[in-house]
């Protein structure tokens, strides 16, 4: 019997989640961390419940993710439950995530352990099941998804990084993982080729290329995709391209699309604001994802 489920036992119903929006709180390492949880009208107490992790960028919060990426309506037409974290930082709002700086990603905060710990503590009032928990997250969210991929592939079934590409070396996860990333030509915050001229320097990140190369090797994928153009769909000065690597081991996939002219945005969803350049109209993030993580449970 898992600790999460021993204490939702001792708990007793009354303190499980129903439809709607919720505010969850934890101590660790002498802060009060948080993340709010969207659970569908769908939801159903007596059958486990696939869950989404949704990691804002940098400089955001929990709250920001949830206008951004929409995902709480694709939860209520899907029927699981979104998990939106908070990470550290400045007064609440201006917020980020350890996912592998220059500095180290084993200094403080620990949120690959502050995930663990959610994940006990949505165990508790929450039907989770545990072959169908995922990640996904824009900018440093999407870096802190390939993060826990690498250092908590037991509990992560897969992930869907947007934006935000690998800045953690040497990976060694505990099984492979399926990836699916979107990422833009034209992003000027994490730049498609890696840090840029104007990058700031603390900041360390790989290339779309080198992260995609590195799982594909980590996922045992043939090292030369399928490529697909999706349709053009809507005229806003993008086109996207879908590469497949996969099947390897245990199934395992690594799809990347790749966004021509699309800038720091979240595929589906209107850019705001335009400094973060355009936002493809051609897919949906969110369909896209869903489907994806809908593929592969944890084996």
């Amino acid at each position: 019997m898992t600790l999460a489920l021993l204490l939702a036992l001792t708990l007793g119903a009354a303190d499980q989640l129903t439809p709607g929006n919720h505010t969850r709180t934890l101590e660790m390492d002498g802060q009060t961390r948080s993340y709010l949880v969207h659970v569908p009208p769908k939801y159903d107490p007596q059958k486990p419940t696939p869950v989404v992790l949704a990691f804002h960028g940098g400089l955001a919060n929990a709250g920001m993710m949830v206008v951004l990426s929409g995902l709480s309506n694709k939860a209520d037409e899907a029927g699981f439950i979104v998990v939106y974290p908070n990470g550290t930082g400045f007064a609440d709002i201006l917020l980020g995530w350890n996912a592998g700086r220059a500095e180290g990603a084993n200094q403080q905060p620990d949120d690959v352990a502050f995930v663990a710990r959610l994940l006990d503590d949505l165990g508790t009032v929450a039907n989770v099941d545990a072959k169908r928990v995922y990640a996904t997250g824009m900018s440093n969210g999407g870096m802190m998804c390939y993060r826990l991929a690498a250092e908590l592939s037991d509990r992560i079934a897969a992930i869907a990084p947007v934006s935000g590409t690998m800045g953690i070396e040497p990976v060694h996860p505990r099984r492979p993982v399926p990836i699916i990333h979107f990422h833009g030509t034209a992003d000027t915050i994490v730049p498609f080729d890696g840090p840029a001229e104007g990058t700031p320097k603390f900041l360390a990140f790989k290339p779309v290329g080198e992260t995609i190369s590195t799982w594909v090797r980590l996922d045992g994928c043939p090292e030369a995709p399928v490529v697909a153009d999706e349709p053009d769909k809507a005229d806003d000065g993008t086109k996207v391209q879908r590469r497949t690597y996969g099947p390897g081991k245990d199934g395992a996939e690594v799809v990347l699309f790749v966004i021509q002219g699309g800038g720091h945005t979240w595929p589906g969803r209107d850019a705001a604001p335009d400094f973060l350049g355009k936002s493809t109209k051609d897919i949906s993030a969110n369909d896209v994802i869903w489907k994806f993580f809908e593929n592969h449970p944890m084996k």
